[in-house]
């Protein structure tokens, strides 16, 4: 599979793992970002192939039954699944790549690939999950309530990954995320051609 390195990085609904993934762009220019396909719409600005790949759900199965995805799930009734091809040459290239997935999808990732870093992004109180979804307004409230039924189960899954950042001061959570891939990359022999290591 080549040397390149997996991380994984989950959440329940509203933690912000979304937001800390594009705040650490600009610290790894070279990083590749795994682009899930989901069947839900899009919410505010998302673009189709930016932030996902939009399919109906009859395209969704589709891409089940060709095998063509990593690992795929229903989460808050939508389906969500992580196109195995650019993973997997992105490993046996070498490279770094990063997941921003469901937290039940994580672990079908950590059976497949026994070699990523599972980062699990929580928050200091489970009240905090429903102000930061109601703050950004892009959920029904039939979906909001589904979400939130649910983070407390994904919380508990959290214990199963490597690391675990707490995400109640952004600035504080995108430095211990920086921190984990430049560890986790040093560990692989992975020179990290990073923005601000002088800093």
């Amino acid at each position: 599979m080549g040397n390149g390195v997996l991380f994984v990085v989950s959440a329940p609904s509203g933690a912000g793992k979304s937001t800390l993934i594009e705040q650490i762009r600009p610290f790894f220019p070279d990083m590749l970002y795994s682009i899930s396909c989901t069947t839900r719409t899009p919410r505010g600005s998302e673009i189709n192939g930016v932030h996902y790949y939009f399919v109906g759900r009859d395209e969704f199965f589709a891409m089940v039954e060709r095998g063509e995805f990593l690992e795929w799930k229903e989460v808050h009734t939508n389906l969500y699944g992580t196109p195995a091809a650019p993973v997997m040459e992105a490993l046996a290239q070498g490279r770094r790549m990063i997941l921003d997935i469901d937290v039940y999808g994580a672990f079908e990732v950590f059976k497949r690939i026994p070699e990523s870093v599972g980062i699990f992004v929580a928050v200091g109180d489970i009240s905090v999950l429903e102000a930061r979804l109601r703050q950004r307004g892009l959920d029904s409230e039939e979906s909001l309530r589904i979400r939130l039924r649910n983070s407390p189960g994904e919380m508990r899954l959290g214990e199963g990954f490597t690391y675990q950042i707490v995400n109640d001061v952004l600035e504080t959570a995108v430095q211990e995320l920086v921190a984990i891939i430049r560890k986790e990359s040093d560990l692989r022999g992975m020179p990290c051609r990073s923005q601000g290591d002088a800093t």
